[in-house]
């Protein structure tokens, strides 16, 4: 199915630094819905309409009660071929920096360390505070929506993610930054992300430029296609296990 016209080089490339970028398209290989595809709607709202700040000071209960429906299915829903070749090319010692896009932990589920892994739009899993810095991991009571901060007792709890409209995490982007500067990649590995945020499209075109191969796997085109060097319109799931062993 995937074919790797030189072995030799093509291990050459995967024992050099590696930047891979996942997106929805690789959770979805575990049964997520996207965002985007045709069963994203939840009790017929649009999710890019909740997972806003307007949103939620509109009706924190009802943003939170879709919040608690996605921490259900995310906790269901289990690593797929994908994430787990994904997560054995970050233990076997070389430079590798995973940036996801996705909120779930399926990526540390597989086996990816933590120190290697940027959860660049935020975790499903974590609580904040919209009035102080607490957070927390606690479960979350659907009979106390919205559940309000322990520390400052004034302030709702909101879902550590990123909203539409919100900036990322500085400290993400600097992790991001700091690989860049420091590694010369040998593979710029695009999985499964529509590639709309204009960051991601930077970060891979700047990996490619500093000498890596750009890899895409997405079933559909994405604007950062005719950047590739090589396309395959397949599953994750299904080309990552043999494209990224050796």
């Amino acid at each position: 199915m995937v074919s790797k016209s030189d072995p030799k080089r093509w291990q050459r490339i995967l024992s050099g630094p590696v930047l891979v970028i996942t997106g929805a398209g690789l959770s979805a290989d575990s049964g997520l819905q996207t965002f985007r595809g045709a069963g994203g709607l939840w009790r017929n709202y649009n999710p890019m309409t909740l997972a806003t700040p307007a949103a939620f000071a509109l009706d924190p209960k009802l943003v939170w009660e879709w919040y608690q429906w996605r921490r259900d299915e995310a906790m269901k829903a289990k690593p797929n071929a994908g994430h787990v070749a994904i997560a054995q090319l970050a233990t076997r010692g070389q430079d590798c920096l995973i940036v996801t896009q996705n909120v779930d932990d399926l990526h540390e589920r597989a086996g990816t360390p933590v120190n290697q892994l940027v959860h660049i739009h935020g975790d499903l899993f974590l609580n904040r505070c919209t009035g102080c810095d607490y957070s927390n991991r606690e479960p979350i009571c659907l009979s106390e929506l919205p559940p309000s901060c322990p520390r400052c007792r004034r302030s709702p709890l909101r879902p550590g993610v990123v909203w539409f409209g919100e900036s990322l995490n500085p400290a993400f982007i600097e992790r991001v930054e700091d690989f860049l500067r420091r590694a010369k990649c040998g593979l710029v590995l695009v999985v499964g992300t529509t590639a709309t945020f204009h960051y991601i499209i930077e970060w891979a075109l700047r990996a490619k430029r500093s000498g890596g191969v750009l890899v895409e796997i997405n079933p559909e085109e994405t604007e950062l296609s005719g950047a590739a060097d090589l396309t395959y319109r397949e599953r994750a799931a299904q080309v990552l296990p043999e494209l990224l062993s050796f």
